[in-house]
């Protein structure tokens, strides 16, 4: 079992990314268990034809502790297993220790041991990189941290922020940074000060996505690429992008 976490400045992309990228696997024959570590609760819809899936602190909500690991987990396209952390009501609560408690709550139900997952991705939020949104980078969670980011500044702010994160973390065991996936947005110089991110945070470039109305158009729908437009020049790039992943996290060769 390989696991791996996409952080990202909010608006970015990473759950696009997130969902492409197991759909890609799904394709290939690998069992994924993605994670939404999302307070939108928005990860895997792409992959589940547009539905929301009941969120783990929903069904905490409701049910306390009486609900079983069936009741977390919902199948969509390409066998992905996917799972949606949640958060607490707006402007009540923590969304940090929401997902604190529903990675908790996967543990205790033996989810990677019943479910037995090839890979795990955990799509993390990366405005904030403490309390629980640092959870998916900690031991015995994500092995690798991959960032979405594009040239924005914005975008490349939250990116070195997670980058520092990663760093500051790596004396304890936790994950180490696996690269940088560039998001086109298409702004002035982009491709230059993603270059100049990297050669200063000691980052790879992992992979690139151009910024296309395929991907747009398949949201609409309710899709991912994959599903919607298999034979676009954007599924391919997922694709690619999914086997890049794979290599880093030392699983290319058994899967490809």
């Amino acid at each position: 079992m390989i696991q791996f976490a996409i952080y990202g400045k909010g608006g970015i992309g990473k759950s696009t990314t997130a969902a492409n990228l197991a759909a890609a696997m799904g394709e290939q024959g690998l069992r994924v268990l993605q994670i939404g570590c999302d307070p939108k609760a928005d990860s895997t819809s792409s992959l589940l034809g547009g539905r929301r899936a009941a969120t783990v602190i929903e069904l905490m909500r409701e049910r306390g502790q009486d609900f079983a690991l069936s009741d977390m987990v919902t199948e969509g396209y390409a066998g992905v297993l996917c799972v949606e952390a949640g958060g607490p009501t707006p402007g009540l609560g923590c969304a940090g220790r929401a997902i604190t408690a529903a990675l908790e709550a996967l543990r205790t139900r033996d989810a990677y041991e019943l479910l037995r997952p090839d890979a795990v991705i955990y799509d993390v939020l990366g405005d904030v990189v403490c309390g629980g949104f640092s959870v998916p980078m900690r031991g015995g969670y994500a092995d690798r941290v991959f960032i979405v980011t594009s040239g924005e500044n914005m975008a490349l702010h939250a990116a070195g922020n997670i980058a520092a994160a990663v760093e500051s973390f790596r004396e304890r065991g936790y994950a180490s940074l696996g690269g940088v996936i560039l998001n086109r947005r298409n702004v002035k110089n982009e491709d230059e000060k993603v270059a100049s991110f990297c050669r200063d945070t000691g980052a790879a470039l992992v992979g690139t996505l151009t910024r296309s109305d395929t991907v747009q158009d398949a949201e609409e729908l309710g899709k991912t690429v994959l599903e919607a437009f298999p034979s676009s020049a954007m599924a391919d790039e997922y694709r690619t992008l999914a086997r890049e992943v794979l290599r880093i996290c030392g699983e290319g060769a058994r899967v490809w």
